[in-house]
């Protein structure tokens, strides 16, 4: 069973989160919490795998609060942002911060739990138009073809490798590694590592000259 920690404010909500998860034969809920500062405090003893949280959060807000997680779980953990806010300044400081992925509130419980999933295969769920509104960033800053190190972590991971060994082979951060990523499944239109290795091996993809 995968633990999963919540952060929400909205207790209606976090109660609907609890129960759809605890629901699932693979997912059960280690902690649920209204706070970013009441997670911090349980998040070493209770090592969640999966983190769903909310941007708007009295006291520290959903990003700090992803920084704070990362900075003492790093790689361990993988954070889903669950938002009401679609703007891509919201999504994007998400991402950067270190989220793997950005699903609206407004998502209905399938796609809720497939974000869940996806993570599990390691890929960056998003919601439909959050995906939109990254591929349209992409292609408004002309950044439609992969760049050289781009292609470096695609190729590798067609060939089989684990994040850790691309990682390694390339002497990067797995958070780098991870953030590459994102930014290959946005240029390929793609949602997971699986259907990026398709489309790469399908279509190949030209060099930038990086």
């Amino acid at each position: 069973m995968k633990k999963v920690m919540i952060v929400e404010d909205y207790e209606v909500l976090l109660e609907s989160y609890k129960e759809i998860i605890n629901n699932t034969t693979n997912f059960r809920v280690c902690g649920a919490y209204t706070s970013c500062e009441e997670a911090l405090e349980h998040i070493e003893n209770l090592s969640p795998e999966f983190i769903l949280i909310d941007i708007s959060l009295p006291g520290m807000s959903g990003i700090e609060g992803i920084k704070a997680i990362k900075a003492i779980l790093g790689d361990s953990v993988s954070i889903i942002v669950v938002s009401v806010h679609e703007n891509s300044t919201h999504v994007f400081d998400a991402l950067c911060a270190g989220a793997i992925g950005y699903v609206t509130k407004s998502s209905g419980e399938k796609e809720f739990l497939n974000a869940l999933y996806q993570a599990i295969n390691g890929g960056a769920p998003m919601s439909t138009n959050i995906a939109r509104m990254v591929v349209e960033s992409f292609q408004k800053n002309d950044c439609n073809e992969l760049t050289s190190r781009e292609n470096k972590v695609i190729t590798l991971l067609s060939e089989g490798m684990t994040y850790n060994q691309i990682a390694m082979t390339l002497n990067l951060s797995i958070n780098t590694i991870k953030y590459h990523l994102r930014n290959i499944y946005g240029k390929l239109y793609v949602k997971n590592k699986y259907e990026a290795i398709v489309e790469y091996k399908k279509r190949g993809c030209k060099l930038n000259s990086v």
